[in-house]
């Protein structure tokens, strides 16, 4: 009987952060911090990072007859990244370590469906 290898499989998946909505901090020093809580974490990731992404603005949805409103529905989007992950669990896993769940933000998780 030949021993098969278990190849693992790498998807790209899609964090859309949610919350800090909050004002945008002024001090330096907050801003240094976060800045860097972030950098730490993307660090921790190593190359599974695809694209880091970057924060957005405020949303808008445009509706099924066409119609644009604003406000981005009830917990819009505050940005986004491609992480690689072998599994929904491996992305778990690698989230959890992001700071915005340490201030009351939520990420939700995708993977792309390769076309």
């Amino acid at each position: 009987m030949l021993a098969r290898t278990r190849e693992l499989h790498i998807t790209k998946y899609l964090f859309v952060y949610h919350g800090a909505t909050g004002p945008v901090p002024t001090d330096p020093a907050v801003i240094k911090a976060i800045h860097d809580a972030w950098g730490a974490w993307f660090g921790s990731l190593g190359s599974a990072v695809i694209d880091g992404g970057n924060p957005v603005g405020k949303s808008s949805t445009v509706k099924p007859d066409g119609a644009l409103t604003s406000g981005g529905g009830a917990n819009p989007a505050s940005g986004y990244s491609l992480i690689e992950a072998s599994s929904l669990e491996d992305a778990h896993k690698k989230a959890s370590g992001c700071p915005i769940l340490k201030n009351g933000g939520s990420i939700e998780i995708a993977a792309c469906i390769d076309m």
